[in-house]
């Protein structure tokens, strides 16, 4: 089994598996659980082969969802593994531009969002500070 994460030296390698529609999700060999943890929280799918002493762990985008979902759900995936400081490749076949569009920006309006929140106290005017004289 060839593992494209660690052939790319990536966190993660997403593409469309070869002879088939499956869209996978590599990660290096020995990569942390909290990496698998976090894929399978963004909606992928675990396996393990072995699967007594898992090798080689991957994660697959689940099936039951159509083609279109599928490259949503695994382009919506990419911000925050990013985020999270991982790097990610994604085939061009995979890779949804409008929904990546979307969730950098809802990203980027709930970073902003508490900033733009805060204000001054009522009644407590801005005041400068008085300029410094040096002698």
């Amino acid at each position: 089994m060839a593992n494209l994460a660690d052939e790319y030296g990536t966190d993660v390698e997403i593409y469309i598996k070869a002879l088939t529609t499956t869209i996978h999700a590599d990660t290096p060999t020995g990569a942390p659980a909290k990496l698998h943890d976090m894929l399978e929280k963004l909606g992928l799918e675990r396996h393990a082969y072995p699967t007594d002493a898992p090798l080689y762990i991957w994660h697959t985008v689940p099936e039951h969802l159509d083609a279109d979902e599928q490259k949503r759900l695994v382009t919506r995936a990419i911000p925050a593994l990013l985020l999270a400081g991982y790097e990610v490749n994604c085939a061009p076949g995979v890779f949804d531009e409008a929904t990546y569009r979307q969730v950098v920006h809802d990203i980027r309006t709930r970073t902003a969002r508490p900033a733009a929140l805060q204000r001054d106290p009522v009644g407590c005017p801005s005041r400068h500070a008085p300029a410094r004289r040096t002698p």
